[in-house]
C-alpha cells in the first residue's frame, strides 16, 4: 500500500458513549484542553482561530484560521484549517458508535504532495494527532462527568 501524501487519517476507539465524545470534541473549553485555545462555536460558517506557539522554522505564526464547514450533531464536524498563507486544509472528525464506546475517525486533508514544507507539516501533525491529541482526549474523557 502506498502512503497517502495528501492526508492524515487516524481512527481511535474510546470506551465512552458518542454523546460524551462529541462534547469533548466540540465544547470550546474542552477543545482547548486537548487541542489549542480557540474561539470555536458549533455553528456552520463560523470563522474562528486556534492559537499556539509560533514555529518560525516552517513560517508558522501560531495562528490557525478555521471555519466550520459541516456539522451532523453527534456524528460529524468538518472545519477548514489554514495558516493564512499556503496551507488550505480540512479536518473532520466522524464518530461511530461501537459496542459500548465510540470510534473517532480523523481526516486532515489537502496537503500538497509536491510541497516540501507541507509534507514536513503532514508528518509532524500526523504524529501529533496520533500520539498527543488522541491521548489528551482519552485523558479528558476520564475526568469528564
Amino acid at each position: 500500500m502506498t502512503e497517502d501524501l495528501t492526508a492524515i487519517r487516524v481512527d481511535h476507539f474510546y470506551a465512552h458513549p458518542p454523546a460524551k465524545v462529541w462534547r469533548a470534541l466540540t465544547d470550546p473549553e474542552l477543545m482547548a484542553q486537548w487541542l489549542m485555545p480557540n474561539s470555536f462555536r458549533l455553528e456552520i460558517g463560523h470563522e474562528f482561530t486556534f492559537t499556539t506557539d509560533p514555529r518560525p522554522n516552517v513560517d508558522f505564526d501560531g495562528i490557525v484560521y478555521c471555519r466550520v464547514l459541516e456539522i451532523e450533531p453527534g456524528k460529524l464536524l468538518k472545519i477548514s484549517w489554514s495558516d493564512g498563507k499556503k496551507a488550505d486544509w480540512t479536518v473532520s472528525w466522524r464518530l461511530e458508535s461501537e459496542g459500548r464506546g465510540t470510534r473517532v475517525f480523523l481526516d486532515h486533508e489537502g496537503f500538497d504532495p509536491d510541497d516540501t514544507a507541507q509534507q514536513f507539516s503532514r508528518k509532524i501533525m500526523g504524529g501529533g494527532w496520533r500520539t498527543h491529541h488522541f491521548t489528551k482526549i482519552a485523558d479528558l474523557l476520564e475526568t469528564m462527568p
